[in-house]
């Protein structure tokens, strides 16, 4: 009877699984791939079914509870829509017995696997947004996280227009002042989560078809249809969407032809009373390389911010994560925790998940010592990284000049020098092309930052004041 399931051999099995783990790795965050997947052992290969052997019952729940989509779509890549997983747990110190747990994936919607395959190397982020087909009717799937919930968003002073906004919004998509809303702040302050917050109680409560899409994964089916020679269909897809939500609208920047179809886009469903919503990192007078006239259309609903969450409010993050897991832990760790972790509420996510974890596969509490382990090794590491914002920032507050006068087109040497050097240290200390620095500091050419990074070169070998300054600054940022 079982004569027909074979295993296959151990290296088999572990190419299999680094078949899958490609697709994983595209699909889920850095921190999210280390700390959930990074442990799992393959175990075997029968016939149509994968064991994975995982640390412990908390491991495995955790990721039928957040990752099941993601394993459903790595099996599809490596085994194929027949493809089955099984966990092995293990429940005891030593590791010696095993509870193997078989779990059936329902047969829901997945992309065109036989496409996907021809892909090299794999990213199966970029087969996640609709395609738009011919006389496409509005797409029936939205995309939207179903745990991005205003129920799981926590108010505080850092939110509460925001929050206000789009629940507003979520109750009368497209009848309200608020058309478009555009949420901005930096990175890990909850932008995605209250936009989709807003799509999912519309998807929920009322009528409408919602769309939840990148700003990079909308270009990437722009130039798909013109390639393809469809872009009629490309706009129609788009025009019969009644709640489009556009994530990192700042990614448009410098992309003409994607900005004249999203105008055009933007002007139906404005006028069609549909909503829109985007999300950015900046305010709208802060974007660069975008069309006036979009920028102008930005501004006839509302702009709200998003600012680095208060205290209080990180308590109350905190607390809701842990009650949602059914863990806890003495208040004295919850406010180290708070404390430590005050950048951004994505860090501070990414504390919690990896106390869990480490609670779990270590088999001890969580207290105050594991909290500070987590703590130094995902803070600090937080706190190392340098973008184009903070070198900003950073040379701002040290000269004592804003940063609106930083990008300014003022030419006097008061805010020259301060310009000059911190386009060096963008250069010296992030990955962005010459023209991609130019653009955030006003829109200047290439050959300015060029200019701004010799000048600084060879003012460091003539005064020693200004290699000083340069040796001082660098310290803040390593």
């Amino acid at each position: 009877m079982n004569e027909s399931v074979q295993s296959v051999s151990r290296p088999q099995v572990e190419a299999v699984w680094v078949s899958c783990l490609q697709i994983i790795k595209a699909n889920v965050p850095e921190q999210s791939f280390k700390t959930w997947f990074e442990p799992i052992v393959p175990l075997k290969l029968e016939g149509n079914t994968l064991t994975i052997q995982v640390p412990s019952q908390f491991f495995y729940e955790w990721l039928e509870d957040n990752f099941v989509h993601v394993l459903r779509r790595a099996l599809d890549y490596a085994i194929g829509r027949e493809g089955l997983l099984e966990y092995s747990i293990i429940v005891d110190t030593g590791g010696d017995r095993q509870q193997p747990i078989r779990v059936n994936f329902p047969t829901t919607k997945s992309p065109d696997i036989a496409e996907f395959r021809k892909q090299s190397p794999p990213d199966f982020r970029n087969q996640q947004q609709p395609r738009p087909k011919e006389n496409a009717n509005a797409p029936a799937e939205t995309y939207l996280n179903p745990n991005y919930l205003f129920d799981n968003y926590i108010e505080g002073d850092c939110n509460r227009l925001a929050r206000s906004a789009g629940m507003a919004v979520a109750k009368r998509p497209g009848s309200t002042a608020f058309n478009p809303l555009l949420i901005y702040g930096g990175v890990g302050l909850g932008k995605t989560h209250l936009v989709q917050a807003i799509g999912n109680h519309i998807k929920g409560h009322l009528s409408k078809t919602v769309l939840y899409v990148s700003s990079e994964k909308f270009t990437n089916q722009f130039i798909n249809s013109i390639k393809n020679n469809t872009l009629q269909d490309f706009t129609e897809f788009y025009t019969k969407i009644d709640a489009l939500i556009l994530d990192d609208v700042q990614f448009l920047s410098g992309k003409e032809k994607t900005q004249d179809t999203f105008f055009h886009i933007f002007n139906h469903l404005h006028q069609s009373g549909k909503q829109i919503i985007m999300t950015s990192d900046r305010r709208p007078s802060e974007l660069q390389g975008l069309q006036d006239r979009l920028l102008s259309r930005f501004k006839w609903g509302l702009t709200a911010d998003l600012q680095q969450p208060d205290f209080e409010t990180r308590i109350a993050i905190i607390q809701r994560k842990l009650q949602e897991e059914g863990i806890n832990i003495d208040y004295s760790v919850i406010e180290h925790i708070a404390h430590s972790a005050n950048t951004n509420i994505r860090e501070l996510e990414g504390v919690i998940i990896s106390l869990m974890a480490q609670s779990s596969l270590v088999r001890r509490d969580i207290d105050i010592d594991l909290a500070k382990s987590v703590l130094k090794d995902i803070v600090m590491a937080e706190a190392r990284v340098v973008n184009i914002d903070t070198i900003q920032e950073m040379v701002s507050d040290y000269f004592d000049i804003s940063v609106a006068d930083l990008k300014g087109k003022s030419r006097v040497k008061e805010l020259v020098y301060p310009r000059q050097v911190a386009m060096y240290f963008a250069k010296e200390l992030t990955d962005l092309s010459l023209k991609a620095i130019g653009a955030n500091f006003g829109g200047r050419d290439h050959s300015t930052v060029i200019h701004a990074v010799n000048s600084i070169n060879e003012n460091m070998v003539k005064e020693d004041s200004i290699r000083d300054t340069i040796q001082k600054l660098r310290s803040n940022f390593v």
